[in-house]
């Protein structure tokens, strides 16, 4: 990939998240609630700040999302078999996920207190 071009790497990398919408559920739905939040923010015309708030925060969960699905499927084709540290490995990317999405959850309450 190193001397690939630039529009080589872009084809790869979009490839990537066109598998993740096509097989992953959870990817799916952040995609959903990034578009819905995204889709309040054009309603409520909110400030420079918060629209830079909820797009970074939609972009560590959705990177996070990614990274997990990419782990989950590296570790099931090297091994397939259940053992404990892949499943620590597994869990340890969900629990990312998780993380990023209470924090992104806390930027829109954040943000509707800001309404009120």
């Amino acid at each position: 990939m190193k001397n690939k071009s630039f529009h080589v790497r872009l084809r790869f990398a979009l490839s990537g998240i066109g598998h993740a919408l096509r097989s992953e559920r959870s990817f799916r739905t952040q995609c959903l609630c990034a578009f819905a939040s995204l889709l309040l923010l054009v309603w409520k015309r909110p400030s420079p700040f918060w629209w830079a708030l909820f797009c970074l925060s939609i972009a560590l969960v959705l990177s996070l999302e990614l990274v997990n699905s990419s782990l989950e499927a590296l570790a099931d084709r090297l091994h397939p078999e259940i053992h404990p540290l892949i499943q620590a490995a597994k869990d340890c990317a969900a629990g990312a996920v998780l993380v990023a999405s209470l924090a992104s959850l806390g930027v829109f309450a954040a943000f509707v207190v800001s309404l009120i």
